[in-house]
């Protein structure tokens, strides 16, 4: 296992996090119960996971309360991320990102993780109907007061997460260290704007999600239905991506999976762990030998050659303003050929788009 530090702070996780969905009864994710919680956690641990993310939405609560019982008299050497902000109950203040749900929402999850401290509190998603100014006092509140040591966002949109940052900047709060987002290769999308936003910022991604809701396991073909027993036969797209492209990018994996003589899944988790802003890929399972054959992806090392074929075939449209963005600043402007030559040896990262000669 391999480590890096916990966005733009001194906290040091594992490249690979221990997600907990599965953990519960609650709801159709897994229904692990406490035993099956506790030997699956144990075995992570022993992998080298030092990093486990949960949410009190999970199972309503279930699964922050199986993770506190499997890590009792381990707490102290684990980090423990959970997440506040979606509904708890048909009560409508027991939702959103406000003062009085995530003040009880702490204390809840704290009394179900049995612990007097969340190592990474995370709002779930952005609130339109809370005042930004309100949800940032609050978090930076539970900083001061020592129940959370750092603080996290999930599901913003590029703006939303520049613009609380420099809220926070401008109030002089505790700053949001992690973002926690969707990411995979049949889901690009947080390559438009949000990485770049992430690397500006020293924002730390941890990515939920990174085999597209178990797609990218490799176990499904065109035109057959999804096998029994699987997250796709059970719980159909657990994120949306075009089929067509889903299968392209599970061709390009079984050529790169063979050359190295590993699983499809693991090669879909390298690839995330060699693009740039990543702080941990979340990984989850059922099982004990799916579990370890995720976490082997810490060990794999991509060539070039293996990148350029799982961009390639993966490649999403670089829309506006990005396109121009890259245009003038890398492929007009002389300055980082100057500065940077080994970039351009084979043309440059990026090459002029524009088609002076076309004409009606």
């Amino acid at each position: 296992m391999k480590y890096r530090n916990l966005g733009n702070s001194g906290l040091i996780v594992s490249e690979l996090a221990l997600g907990t969905m599965q953990f519960g009864q609650k709801m159709n994710m897994g229904n692990l119960d406490q035993k099956q919680t506790d030997d699956l956690v144990a075995f992570a641990l022993d992998q080298g996971i030092n990093f486990i993310d949960t949410a009190d939405v999970y199972s309503q609560g279930q699964s922050e309360e199986f993770v506190g019982n499997a890590i009792k008299g381990k707490r102290e050497e684990l980090v423990v991320a959970t997440k506040c902000r979606l509904p708890m109950s048909d009560n409508f203040n027991r939702s959103g990102a406000t003062r009085v749900n995530i003040m009880r929402g702490v204390e809840s999850s704290l009394k179900r993780l049995k612990t007097d401290y969340i190592d990474l509190y995370q709002l779930h998603g952005w609130d339109s109907n809370t005042p930004l100014e309100e949800t940032l006092r609050t978090m930076d509140d539970l900083v001061r007061q020592g129940k959370v040591r750092y603080i996290g966002f999930s599901n913003y949109r590029a703006w939303q997460g520049a613009t609380a940052l420099a809220e926070q900047e401008r109030m002089g709060l505790n700053k949001f260290v992690t973002a926690q987002m969707y990411y995979s290769l049949v889901g690009r999308g947080l390559e438009d704007e949000f990485i770049s936003m992430a690397e500006y910022n020293k924002l730390g991604i941890l990515v939920w999600s990174p085999l597209a809701g178990g797609f990218l396991s490799g176990k499904y073909e065109r035109g057959k239905a999804a096998p029994a027993g699987t997250r796709f036969g059970e719980n159909g797209n657990f994120v949306p991506f075009e089929k067509d492209l889903g299968y392209r990018v599970i061709d390009a994996l079984k050529v790169v999976a063979g050359r190295h003589g590993v699983s499809v899944p693991r090669i879909a988790l390298a690839w995330l762990l060699a693009q740039p802003a990543i702080t941990s890929v979340i990984v989850a399972g059922r099982k004990k030998e799916h579990l370890a054959d995720n976490l082997a992806a810490s060990d794999i090392s991509l060539t070039d050659q293996d990148l350029k074929e799982l961009d390639e075939a993966s490649a999403i449209e670089v829309r506006y303003p990005k396109w121009m963005v890259l245009q003038l600043d890398v492929a007009e402007d002389p300055r980082p050929k100057v500065l940077f030559p080994e970039r351009y040896v084979d043309g440059g990262p990026w090459k002029d788009r524009r088609d002076y000669g076309w004409d009606s």
